[in-house]
């Protein structure tokens, strides 16, 4: 169960602090973003497969 959003940090989880430590960055950005590139260019392709 997660703790608190005002709790002191000597009373949180150990395993709520290794997730918060974690979950800092924006690591699924970049490749959120090349994805949604090949899923425009898959398109492009199969619409021009069709014409």
């Amino acid at each position: 169960m997660a703790d608190p959003r005002d709790t002191d940090p000597a009373d949180r989880s150990p395993r709520e602090q290794g997730l918060a430590r974690r979950s800092g960055g924006l690591a699924l950005g970049p490749w959120l973003i090349v994805g949604a590139i090949a899923l425009l260019a898959a398109a492009a392709y199969a619409v021009s497969a069709l014409f």
